[in-house]
């Protein structure tokens, strides 16, 4: 399953919960594609998605980055 988390112009921890809680509902497994502003919430949610198994992916475009998180 796959599923897309746009969690530009929110404050950490918010981001990291909107992937958390996608995370749960994909039963821990999947794809998750998620968008941001902020380094310091890219930097949290790969930390969060390493610490639970997932691969991380990221592109930079400018201010955004384009994270994959997949999990088999």
């Amino acid at each position: 399953m796959e599923s897309l988390v746009d969690a530009r112009g929110l404050l950490c921890p918010e981001p990291v919960l909107l992937v958390k809680r996608e995370m749960d509902r994909l039963g821990g497994k999947g794809k998750i594609y998620v968008t941001v502003d902020s380094g310091t919430a890219r930097e949290n949610i790969t930390r969060l998605a390493k610490s639970q198994g997932w691969e991380v992916t990221v592109v930079q475009q400018g201010e955004t980055a384009e994270l994959t998180l997949t999990k088999t």
